[in-house]
């Protein structure tokens, strides 16, 4: 009979723990899988202002030859973002230590973001030539894609 008790015991707390995470599942999905975040097209996109392309110059620039001669081509950027780290993926025409690299190089930079603006950028990878695929590819697990800056 104790045995018994026990099992019924067991199950009962299995059914609560399971019907806990039913009750704390994201809205729209179902018990047992995981929310995936909104694609940035889903959310909206929107320029960059200039002194967040400034923040971000900042950061790229300091692995070209010569910043202050460098072309920007600016992708979009999520207009609202539930986190307050974003990556971003563009190019950038430079001159850069490597010269392999020199010319059209892709980049991602982690963004900090605080009241929806971009307030200070660090460099993930920048790269040029047949390397730049490097660096779209690891755009993509982002979803994005620096190929389309403009």
């Amino acid at each position: 009979m104790k045995s018994a008790g026990l099992s019924v015991l067991a199950t009962l707390a299995t059914a609560v723990t399971l019907s806990a995470c039913a009750a704390n599942a994201p809205a729209g999905s179902a018990p047992g899988t995981a929310a995936s975040p909104a694609p940035a097209a889903a959310i909206g996109q929107r320029d960059l202002t200039p002194a967040e392309k400034q923040v971000i110059m900042d950061a790229v620039g300091l692995n070209l030859v010569n910043p202050k001669t460098a072309r920007y081509h600016w992708a979009k950027f999520p207009a609202m973002t539930a986190e307050d780290s974003v990556n971003y993926c563009a190019t950038v025409d430079g001159k850069s230590p490597y010269p392999a690299y020199n010319g059209r190089q892709a980049y991602i930079v982690e963004t900090k973001v605080l009241g929806g603006r971009v307030i200070s950028a660090t460099m993930g990878l920048i790269a040029g030539g047949k390397d730049a695929a490097l660096v779209t590819k690891m755009c993509a697990k982002y979803d994005l894609d620096p190929n389309k800056a403009m």
